[in-house]
């Protein structure tokens, strides 16, 4: 129960093309039976964990059959963890130094005046509360910033939309950004988690001279490289609806995207995970660890946030579908954004089993920006997407590297 979701992990060996695999290669030239095929694997492997969960209890239950009450106990406790949720939390101390309808900056630097260029994160956008670039005390992407000796740290905090945030926009988006760099000293280290990772990139090609290195995990750049459930799906949907079902969601939204539908679309690209991660609960119900391991990651996985509709469509039409950022099209107030435009060191972070994102969209970036190629570092991370961020193999071998040598380029005098 130490993993998260995503990086549940197959051990059996398919006779054929895996469709679920993360795939390396040029996309399908139809996106369409990819996805049936994905789909098809999918359920079978469903279908599979849910048969072997439920042959569990059955067994589990006959065993404890002298002890009646025993089982009505411990079902009363593993419904009671499964479904009380409560908000997740930022852990380790910091101060929020200015806040706005769409985002927060909080500011993790606990009074430090060294001579170092400051750090900005942009957390993932995903319909889930920024608090995972701060999972848990010891489990925190700004306490490994601040241990590298990037001890003048901050990120933005998104703000879930609401009715009147609702036609927020990329340039509202950009704008926070620039405040909280100005708020900075007018250049930061950028660091960006996936979809802060395509807007760190943006924001870098606009306002180069303000970025002093552009870390990237899990982010993706090239939105069409390999082959993943989202980006097939995206492809298929706007070739055949145009943007017709992302408006009918929004619309259901009260013009926002709604989290819970983000969710749902996770749940449904890997639901093996998610019934053995509820089976695992099962098995572990007398080890306190593993149960506070469980709700931590529950807490921040199911408290879902709605997304901004306008911005939403906006990526969904030049990202997802166009992958503007990379065919050089994207513009952003009328101004083309040339990823050429970036010249700073780059650090760039994949996960070996990340679905979500694979590393070659991640790893894309460094064909399109101008960064000398000895100042580009590719890591791969051996878990999936959301470990890049709070697991603790991330966080103990793959992040510490990384801002170290962003901190060799962040010294100041």
């Amino acid at each position: 129960m130490t993993a998260p979701a995503d990086e549940h992990v197959e051990t059996d060996q398919p006779l054929d093309r895996d469709p679920t695999a993360v795939q390396t290669e040029a996309p399908s030239p139809d996106p369409a039976a990819y996805l049936r095929g994905y789909h098809a694997t999918a359920a079978v492997r469903g279908a599979a964990e849910m048969t072997k969960g439920a042959g569990y209890v059955l067994r589990r239950a006959l065993e404890q059959s002298v002890t009646p009450g025993r089982n009505t106990r411990d079902a009363q406790r593993w419904w009671r963890h499964v479904f009380t949720r409560r908000r997740p939390q930022w852990h380790n101390e910091h101060e929020i130094v200015f806040e706005t309808p769409i985002a927060r900056l909080r500011d993790f630097s606990q009074g430090s005046t060294d001579d170092v260029v400051p750090t900005l994160v942009l957390p993932p956008q995903a319909g889930h509360d920024s608090c995972i670039v701060d999972f848990q005390p010891r489990q925190s992407q700004m306490m490994v910033i601040r241990e590298a000796g990037l001890t003048r740290a901050f990120t933005l905090d998104w703000v879930g939309a609401t009715k009147a945030t609702s036609g927020t926009t990329i340039s509202d988006y950009i704008a926070v950004v620039d405040r909280a760099v100005e708020h900075c000293g007018g250049e930061v280290n950028l660091v960006g988690d996936c979809q802060g990772g395509w807007l760190a990139t943006i924001y870098a090609a606009i306002h180069p001279e303000k970025v002093n290195t552009l870390t990237l995990a899990g982010a993706p750049i090239d939105f069409h490289a390999g082959e993943t459930p989202i980006g097939a799906s995206s492809r298929v949907m706007t070739q055949r609806f145009g943007q017709l079902p992302y408006r009918a969601m929004v619309a259901a939204g009260g013009g926002n995207m709604p989290g819970s539908f983000v969710l749902g679309g996770f749940i449904a690209i890997r639901p093996e995970a998610e019934i053995a991660k509820h089976v695992d609960l099962l098995r572990n119900l007398d080890d306190p660890e593993a149960i506070a391991r469980y709700e931590a990651f529950e807490d921040w996985f199911k408290h879902t946030q709605d997304v901004p509709g306008t911005f939403y469509l906006w990526l969904v039409e030049h990202l997802f579908a166009g992958n503007e950022l990379i065919n050089g099209e994207l513009e952003v107030d009328g101004r083309r954004v040339d990823m050429r435009a970036i010249r700073c060191p780059l650090f760039l972070l994949g996960g070996a089993t990340d679905h979500i994102t694979p590393p070659v969209q991640v790893f894309a970036a460094a064909d399109h920006v101008s960064t000398p190629a000895d100042q580009v570092t590719r890591r791969t991370a051996p878990g999936g997407h959301l470990g890049l961020f709070m697991g603790n193999q991330a966080l103990r071998h793959e992040w510490p590297p990384l801002m170290t040598a962003v901190a060799e380029h962040s010294r100041r005098g």
